[in-house]
């Protein structure tokens, strides 16, 4: 959506409030457009902003005209402030993310001792099957024909 234009294309990233906003205008008309709104998301303080245009072999080039940062000043209750000050890692609320689903209930004991019982029987029919064909092809090897 942003390659080849004739006019610059702005993005705008915020964090206020622990909910993250991106709009975008790529239309040239200085019309922001909603992007991505996610509420409860939790950024640890301390970190810095980082911006790259480097796309690998440059069949894609980007250009980073400007960046503008801005440090809000927000009004916070002594409890959102130790909220705050108690992250650690980036957390969003709500959000399940790929890999982190709830963990399995255990295996009841029967459902445990069916699949283990069921196995064996598998195994060793396998195993009857294999001995009968090998004795058939052993008795084939045996009968020549002259």
């Amino acid at each position: 959506m942003v390659r080849n234009l004739n006019h610059d294309t702005f993005l705008v990233i915020r964090y206020v409030k622990r909910r993250l906003t991106v709009l975008i205008d790529i239309d040239g008309k200085h019309e922001w457009r909603d992007c991505i709104d996610v509420p409860g998301v939790r950024l640890p303080r301390g970190y810095y902003f980082g911006t790259s245009s480097v796309t690998g072999d440059l069949s894609d080039n980007h250009d980073i005209i400007s960046l503008k940062l801005y440090q809000l000043t927000v009004e916070r209750t002594p409890e959102e402030e130790k909220k705050d000050r108690e992250v650690y890692l980036p957390v969003v609320d709500n959000l399940k993310l790929p890999g982190m689903e709830a963990p399995l209930e255990p295996m009841s004991g029967l459902a445990l001792f069916l699949i283990v019982f069921f196995s064996l029987v598998a195994m060793v029919f396998a195993i009857v099957i294999g001995v009968i064909v090998y004795n058939k092809w052993q008795e084939q090897s045996r009968k020549h024909f002259y």
